[in-house]
C-alpha cells in the first residue's frame, strides 16, 4: 500500500498573493529556466511509457505552443490544467523530459514515476486491527445513554473535548472536508448521512471521474480513506462511532493507483483542483506524493513534481480551501541537517541517499501554507513513530500509540477506532489519523467562523491548541537514550508545534 504518511516544511518566504506564472521562483537557489528556442522534432524512440507533468506559463498562447512541442516530442496530452499551467503527459520517448525542458514557456517538467505505466503513499503505521463482534459487544456494554455504541473505545474524542463539543456545535452542513485518499465507502451507515457525492471523484491518472461510486475504494483492503473519513465526520446516529465534527459534510477524492496503491503527482494535482472548483472548504492529506519521500530541487523530475503539486494546492488555497497534512511516521527530525532516505523511489528499486530536509521536500506536507500535523497518544505525548521538527510542525492531534500510551478503555487499544469498508470498524494508528482529527477541528472552526480565510483558519487552529511543552525526557523504551529531541518552548516546539488541537475550545 502507498505511504499513508512520513515529513519537513519548506522554510520559504512565499508571497501572500499567489503568482501562478512564477513557477518555483519562491524556492531559494532554484532558477526558473526556460531556453529561448522551441523544441525541435525528434525521431520516435522506444522506451518505457511514463507519465510526466509539464509546468508552463498560464497564458493560452504559451500553453498551445507547448502542446505542439509535446506532440513533436512524441508525447500525448492526458489533460491540461490551464488555470495553473500544468499539463499531464504520457510518453514512451526516453528523451522526452530533457527535450521538453528546452521548450520556450516550459518552466519545469519531469517524470512522475520511475517505472512504466501499466494497462500512493499513505501514513498509517502497521496493519489494521478490526473490531470483532465479541469486542464490539464489550464496548457497547460500556456505552452511556448520551454516547455512540462504540464511543467508549474512542479515547481520542475525549482527549480533545470532541464529545463535549458535539453537544454545543457538531459542525455545519455547509462545511465539507474532502478526504484525498484511497477512496471512501459512502455506503457505511456512519458515513452515509454526511457524505457529499457532488464533491467526490476518482482523480487517478489526472482526470476527474465523477460517475456514481467512482470515489469508493477498490477493495476492502483499501480501507485507509474510509477510516480517515469516519474520524472527521462519522455521524452521531446511534449506530457505531462518532467523528470529531459529526455535523459537517465529508467527501472522497480517490487518488491511489489501482495496481500499486501509490499516490502519483498528476492524481494529487487533479484532487486539489477538483476540491477547489467544487467548493470544498478543507482537505485532509494523510499521504505523501509518490514515488519520492523527499523531492530534491536539484533533480529536474523531482523539481517538476514539487512545482506541479504546489501550483495546484496554491490554486485551491486562493479559492478558499485550507489543507491539512500528516507529518509522517519515520520519527524523523525535519529540522535536522541530514536524513537518510532509503525508501525512494517506491515504485521501482529504492536507493539509499542522504538528504537535507531544507532542500529536499516531502510533498504536500512541506509546501507553504499547508498545516502539518504530528501525532499524540492518550497521554498527550508525541507518538513514538511521529515525525517532528521545530518550525515544521504546526499542530498536533491524536494519532494513537499502541506501544507506550495505553488507554483505560474496554479494548485497551492505544490506536484510533473508526469506520472501515463493508460496515466494519477497526483500529489504526499513524499521523494519518492525527491529520483528520485536526481537520475535524478546523471544520468546527469554519462552522463557527464561516467567513474565515485559510490563513485565518490556520491562525485559529494554532490559537485554540493546548501545548504541553517539551517533555523532560523522551526515552520511550527505557534504554537510557532519548528517542527524539524536542526543541522549543511552551508556546511552540518541535513535537507539538503550537499545541494539541482542542475541539471544545473551537466551538466556544
Amino acid at each position: 500500500m502507498a505511504h499513508l504518511r512520513s515529513r519537513r516544511r519548506l522554510a520559504l518566504a512565499v508571497p501572500v498573493v499567489l503568482s501562478l506564472t512564477a513557477s518555483l521562483g519562491f524556492i531559494p537557489g532554484v532558477a526558473t529556466a526556460a531556453a529561448p528556442q522551441s523544441a525541435p522534432a525528434v525521431t520516435a524512440a522506444e522506451g518505457p511509457n511514463l507519465a510526466y507533468v509539464v509546468n508552463t506559463k498560464t497564458d493560452r498562447r504559451t500553453i498551445e505552443s507547448v502542446k505542439k512541442a509535446i506532440a513533436k516530442a512524441d508525447g500525448t496530452v492526458v489533460t491540461t490544467y490551464a488555470k495553473i499551467g500544468v499539463i499531464v503527459v504520457h510518453s514512451a520517448n526516453p528523451e522526452f523530459g530533457p527535450q521538453i525542458r528546452t521548450t520556450r514557456g516550459v518552466q519545469s517538467a519531469g517524470a512522475t514515476r520511475t517505472t512504466p505505466l501499466t494497462a500512493a503513499g499513505t501514513t498509517d503505521e502497521g496493519a489494521a486491527d478490526y473490531l470483532s463482534a465479541a469486542e464490539a459487544a464489550k464496548v457497547k456494554a460500556a456505552a452511556t445513554p448520551e454516547s455512540e455504541p462504540l464511543e467508549a473505545d474512542q479515547w481520542d474524542l475525549r482527549a480533545i473535548g470532541a464529545d463535549k463539543a458535539a453537544k454545543i456545535n457538531p459542525g455545519s452542513k455547509k462545511v465539507t472536508v474532502a478526504v484525498i485518499d484511497t477512496g471512501v465507502d459512502d455506503t457505511h451507515p456512519d458515513l452515509a448521512p454526511n457524505f457529499s457525492a457532488k464533491q467526490s471523484a476518482n482523480c487517478v491518472g489526472g482526470v476527474a471521474d465523477t460517475s456514481e461510486g467512482a470515489w469508493r475504494p477498490y477493495t476492502a483492503e483499501d480501507y485507509h480513506g474510509t477510516h480517515v473519513a469516519g474520524e472527521i465526520a462519522a455521524a452521531r446516529n446511534g449506530i457505531g462511532v462518532a467523528g470529531v465534527a459529526p455535523g459537517v459534510k465529508v467527501s472522497g477524492i480517490k487518488v491511489s493507483d489501482p495496481d500499486n496503491g501509490l499516490f502519483y503527482p498528476e492524481s494529487v494535482v487533479c484532487a486539489f483542483v477538483f476540491a477547489a472548483d467544487h467548493g470544498v472548504e478543507i482537505t485532509n492529506n494523510s499521504y505523501y506524493v509518490d514515488p519520492w519521500l523527499y523531492n530534491c530541487m536539484n533533480d529536474p523530475d523531482q523539481k517538476a513534481i514539487v512545482d506541479a503539486v504546489n501550483r495546484a494546492q496554491q490554486y485551491a488555497t486562493k479559492k478558499g480551501t485550507l489543507h491539512l497534512a500528516s507529518a509522517g511516521n519515520s520519527n524523523h527530525d525535519l529540522d535536522s541537517d541530514a536524513i537518510v532516505d532509503d525508501t525512494s523511489p517506491d515504485d521501482s528499486t529504492p536507493v539509499s541517499r542522504t538528504i537535507d530536509p531544507h532542500e529536499c521536500f516531502d510533498v504536500p506536507t512541506q509546501l507553504p501554507g499547508i498545516v502539518t500535523v504530528s501525532a499524540t497518544g492518550v497521554q498527550n505525548l508525541k507518538s513514538y513513530y511521529s515525525t517532528y521538527g521545530k518550525g515544521v510542525i504546526d499542530i498536533a492531534a491524536p494519532g494513537g500509540d499502541r506501544l507506550y500510551q495505553i488507554p483505560d478503555t474496554p479494548s485497551k487499544n492505544g490506536r484510533i477506532l473508526s469506520t472501515m469498508p463493508n460496515n466494519q470498524y477497526g483500529f489504526l494508528q499513524g499521523t494519518s489519523m492525527a491529520s483528520p482529527h485536526a481537520a475535524g477541528v478546523a471544520a468546527l472552526l469554519k462552522s463557527e467562523h464561516p467567513w474565515a480565510s485559510p490563513a485565518q483558519l490556520q491562525a485559529l487552529l494554532k490559537a485554540q491548541a493546548d501545548n504541553p511543552g517539551c517533555p523532560d525526557s523522551y526515552d520511550q523504551d527505557g534504554n537510557g537514550t532519548q528517542d527524539a529531541n524536542c526543541e522549543g518552548g511552551k508556546r511552540v516546539n518541535g513535537f507539538y508545534g503550537f499545541g494539541i488541537v482542542n475541539a471544545l475550545k473551537a466551538v466556544k
